[in-house]
Order: C-alpha cells, then sequence, then structure tokens
C-alpha cells in the first residue's frame, strides 16, 4: 500500500506544485489504484508518475471546488480511449453527477465502461468488501466537504488447525471461509467465527484521507489512530484568521488533529500558492513543534504505508 500525491497546492496551480490529487496505489493487494480528487491535469500528474488510467478502480472527491474536481473529466473520458476498461466506481457529494452527465452531455463525449456515481450526504460507510472498509464523515468547509477513513481488514495465513479438530470440525470445504474470517453454519448447525480460529494474525493498515476543512470532531474521528493522517494546512499559523475564514487549517491545527486523534504519521499537503518550495522546512517545523512525526507533500511524494 502506497501513497503517491499527483498534485499538492491549494487553489491553483504554482509552477512547483499542481492542484490536489493523491493516488493510494494498491497494485499489491488488489491490483487496482483509487484516487483520491482529482485536480487540472490530473491525468498528466499520473503519467508523469507511471500510474496507469486502466488500474483505476474507484475515485473519492472530497468537495466540489474546483481545485480538486476540474480534472475529472479528463481522465474518465480518456479511460474511454483504451479497449476493455473495468468497471469504476465514483464517490462524492451531491451535485458530482450532474457535473458529470453535464460535461459528457454537452462536450459530446462517451464513456465505453460503467461508471457508477454514488453521491454522498451524509457519514456512512461507502465500501466494505472483506478485505477493505472506506466510511466517510462531513468536515467543516465552506461547502459540503468529506473526509475518508480506510481500514484494512485484519488477516490470517493461518488456522488453528488443533483447535478445529479438537472441536470435531475437520478439513474441508469450511476452511477457505473460515480462513478468510467469515462466519459459517456448520452441517450440524454450529455457527462458529472463522477469526476464533485464526492463527497469526496480521493487522490491517489505516489511513485517513481529509478534503479541505477547519478543525472538527469529525476529523478525529476519522483519523483515530490510522497510520497515516493526510490532513490540509493552508497555511503557517500565524495567518490563521485568514485561513479558518476560508475554511482551511493551518500546521498548527493539522498537527493537533493529529495529535488528539493519536495518529502514528501526519502528511500535511494543500498548501497555499504563497509558499515556495525553499518554504518546507519553515512550514513543516511548526506541525512538528504539536506533532514530531510530520511531513510535507510534495508533488510525486511517495509514502509506503506498512
Amino acid at each position: 500500500m502506497k501513497l503517491i500525491f499527483l498534485g499538492t497546492s491549494a487553489g491553483t496551480v504554482t509552477s512547483e506544485r499542481n492542484v490536489s490529487a493523491l493516488a493510494l496505489d494498491l497494485i499489491k493487494e488488489r491490483n487496482a489504484i483509487w484516487l483520491f480528487d482529482c485536480g487540472e491535469a490530473t491525468q498528466h500528474q499520473m503519467m508523469k508518475a507511471k500510474i496507469s488510467l486502466a488500474k483505476l478502480e474507484k475515485i473519492f472527491i472530497t468537495h466540489l471546488h474546483g481545485d480538486h474536481l476540474f480534472g475529472l473529466p479528463g481522465v474518465l473520458t480518456t479511460r474511454s480511449l483504451m479497449q476493455n476498461m473495468s468497471p469504476m466506481t465514483l464517490y462524492g457529494p451531491k451535485g458530482i453527477k450532474q457535473f458529470i452527465d453535464t460535461v459528457i452531455n454537452i462536450s459530446s463525449s462517451w464513456l465505453t465502461y460503467p461508471l457508477e456515481i454514488i453521491e454522498i450526504e451524509q457519514p456512512m460507510v461507502l465500501f466494505d468488501d472483506g478485505q477493505f472498509r472506506v466510511n466517510c464523515a462531513a468536515l467543516s468547509h465552506r461547502v459540503p466537504c468529506f473526509g475518508y477513513r480506510i481500514v484494512e481488514h485484519d488477516v490470517s495465513n493461518k488456522l488453528d488447525v488443533a483447535k478445529l479438530s479438537q472441536q470435531g470440525i475437520e478439513a474441508g470445504t469450511y476452511y477457505a471461509d473460515l480462513k478468510r474470517g467469515k462466519t459459517v453454519t456448520l452441517d450440524d448447525g454450529r455457527v462458529i467465527d472463522g477469526k476464533a480460529y485464526w492463527g497469526e494474525v496480521k493487522l490491517g493498515r489505516k489511513l485517513a484521507i481529509l478534503g479541505d476543512t477547519i478543525p472538527c470532531d469529525a476529523a478525529i474521528e476519522l483519523a483515530h489512530e490510522v497510520d497515516v493522517l493526510v490532513h490540509e494546512a493552508t497555511q503557517k499559523h500565524e495567518l490563521q484568521d485568514k485561513a479558518n475564514s476560508r475554511g482551511h487549517s493551518t500546521t498548527i491545527e493539522a498537527a493537533n488533529i493529529a495529535r488528539q486523534s493519536q495518529a502514528k504519521k501526519l502528511i500535511i499537503t494543500h498548501i497555499s500558492p504563497r509558499y515556495r518550495l525553499t518554504d518546507n522546512p519553515s512550514i513543516i517545523a511548526q506541525c512538528r513543534q504539536v506533532f514530531a512525526n510530520s511531513e510535507i507533500a510534495t508533488d510525486f511524494y511517495q509514502v509506503e504505508i506498512e
């Protein structure tokens, strides 16, 4: 599992940063890429990062501001120029379907693959296939904006065969489901939970990817004990009033969310165009005053989540 930052600027592109887009590389886990936000020129950034549009499985949009959205039509329609594309799911606040339908119709474009669009209006579990669960919650911004929590389910490569045998459950068709942690009903009517018979357990990884927001309780809940928290930090803390008035957080505020949520690592992004890359050391230094394990993202910055 790997995060690849494709755009890290707030509001507008700069000569050093593109606008918001973040890829979650799940090639090893499920041969797929998930994309979070899709600002202008995201498909160009994907090409530079050698990320295939063909591997896109899900796109999650945090909110409908242009710097998080305007690259989406290009990504969707370019994917249609490829052959035999797999289905894809797009998640976003209410209005995302109207946006896509309008762009496709007005531009006389088309999609050659099934695209399911799921509009979000409240906190909910968006997806759970037994391998990953994604849930969302509303943040505090100038427009409806959501953060996402991605949780990999715990897994085990071994079953406690001796324990199963002692209880009269011999090797057979049940073992595959038990190994996946499923609950099964035996021929004799007993209902057993596969996880109760797991041997060595590998704990699943957790991360939170938040959209634009001022500090709020939902951010803390989404980020609770995650391995990595991705949080905006549009301004240095001396510009707190300006940041908050526009629905954004500062360096110190992002670090406080990481500390309060007991996250293991903080990565800040969505950096104001007023700052150059040469400002990165002073920006991240403010975060580290509050939360030591903090990093600042730049375009194409990659993070392995162990």
